[in-house]
C-alpha cells in the first residue's frame, strides 16, 4: 500500500496516478460500516481493473474548527488506521492534512483538487459523507460536482439491532466500558498501544506483578475498571487482567493520573521498555476501594480466575 500525504497546496495531477476507485471518509475505528465502504471500492476497482484507494483526514476536523483548542481521543489514531488499511489490502491511502485553509474549500474545489486531480474514476462513500466549506457538499451533490469525470456510489447505513454502526456509538461504548458491544461493531477487538514503564511496584508486593503501560494521549481509553485483555509482547499474545484507574485503595493524593496496569497470566519476563499492544475483550467489574490489602488480594484472585475461565471458553 502506498501512503501519500496531501497538503492544501498539493501539486499532484491525474497523470501521477493510475485510474483510482476512492473510498472517502474519516474512518475513525475502521469499523464494520467503514469496511463496507472500503470493500465496495475494492470490488469496483477489481471489476474495472483499476486501483483501490482510501482518502482520510488528519487531524479530526473538530481540532481545527472547534471554538476552543482541544485534544481528540481516537478509536484508531493515525498509525493504527494506516495499519488497518494495510490489512484491508488497499492500494493507495491518501491522508489529507486538515487545516483551516482546507476547510474553506468550496465543495466543487474539493472535488476538482482532491478527486479529479488524483485521477479518481469512481468515488465511494457512506450516505452521510459531506465535503467542502460548512459541509455543504454531500452525496446528492457529488454526482453534480463530478461533472461526469467520475462515477459515484453511495453506501447505505449499516445497522446492528436497528442502530446505525458509527464511530460515535463505538466511542460511547468504550467510554462506558462496554467493550463487548464496541468489539461487535468494530468487527474485531479494540486495541491500544504503549510502552511498559516503571510503576510503584504495588502489584509485585501483593503477589501480582503488573506491567504499567504508558499510552499515547490520542487513544480513547475505556472507563475505569477491571478488564480481560490480551497483550502482544515481542510478537506473542499473552492473556491478562487489566486495571484502568486511580488505585483508590492506597489513598495516594498524588495519584491523579489514570494508570493502565496489566497482570499477565503465567508470565514472568522483564519487559520494561517494551512497546506492547493491548487487546481489550471484556469488562469484569468497576474499580472500587477496598477496606484492606487482604480484601484487595482476594478480589484480584477472583478477577484472574474469571479471566482464565473466559479464555478457556474461547478455546
Amino acid at each position: 500500500m502506498k501512503v501519500i500525504q496531501l497538503d492544501y497546496s498539493h501539486s499532484y495531477s491525474n497523470s501521477d496516478f493510475p485510474p483510482l476507485v476512492m473510498a472517502l471518509g474519516f474512518f475513525d475505528g475502521v469499523h464494520l460500516g467503514h469496511q463496507k465502504v472500503i470493500n465496495q471500492a475494492k470490488e469496483i476497482a477489481s471489476h474495472n481493473n483499476q486501483k483501490s484507494a482510501v482518502m482520510t483526514f488528519d487531524p479530526h476536523p473538530s481540532v481545527v474548527l472547534g471554538k476552543a483548542q482541544q485534544e481528540v481521543q481516537y478509536i484508531t489514531p493515525l498509525q493504527d488506521k494506516i495499519q488497518l488499511m494495510e490489512n484491508l489490502n488497499v492500494d493507495y491511502l491518501f491522508i489529507v492534512h486538515f487545516t483551516k485553509e482546507f476547510s474553506q474549500l468550496l465543495p466543487e474545489e474539493f472535488v476538482e483538487n482532491y478527486l479529479v486531480h488524483l485521477n479518481v474514476k469512481h468515488a465511494v462513500a457512506g450516505f452521510d459523507f459531506t465535503y467542502g466549506k460548512f459541509g455543504k457538499g454531500n452525496m446528492d451533490t457529488l454526482p453534480i460536482h463530478s461533472e461526469g469525470y467520475f462515477d459515484v456510489t453511495v453506501v447505505p447505513k449499516l445497522e446492528n439491532d436497528q442502530e446505525k454502526i458509527s464511530s460515535t456509538s463505538i466511542r460511547q461504548f468504550i467510554k462506558d466500558g462496554d467493550i463487548e458491544n464496541a468489539n461487535q461493531l468494530l468487527g474485531r477487538c479494540f486495541i491500544t498501544k504503549g510502552t511498559v514503564i516503571h510503576g510503584k511496584k504495588r502489584g509485585r508486593e501483593l503477589g501480582f506483578p503488573t506491567a504499567n503501560i504508558s499510552t499515547d494521549l490520542t487513544y480513547l481509553l475505556p472507563h475505569t475498571g477491571i478488564y480481560i485483555v490480551k497483550v502482544l509482547v515481542n510478537g506473542k499474545w499473552n492473556q491478562g487482567v487489566c486495571s484502568v484507574g486511580y488505585n483508590p485503595t492506597f489513598h495516594d493524593p498524588e495519584e491523579k493520573q489514570l494508570s493502565i496496569e496489566v497482570y499477565l497470566l503465567n508470565f514472568n519476563q522483564d519487559i520494561y521498555g517494551e512497546f506492547v499492544t493491548v487487546e481489550w475483550h471484556k469488562k469484569i467489574r468497576d474499580e472500587k476501594k477496598f477496606d484492606g490489602i487482604d480484601q484487595l488480594i482476594s478480589e484480584i484472585k477472583k478477577d484472574t480466575e474469571e479471566a482464565k475461565e473466559y479464555f478457556s471458553s474461547m478455546e
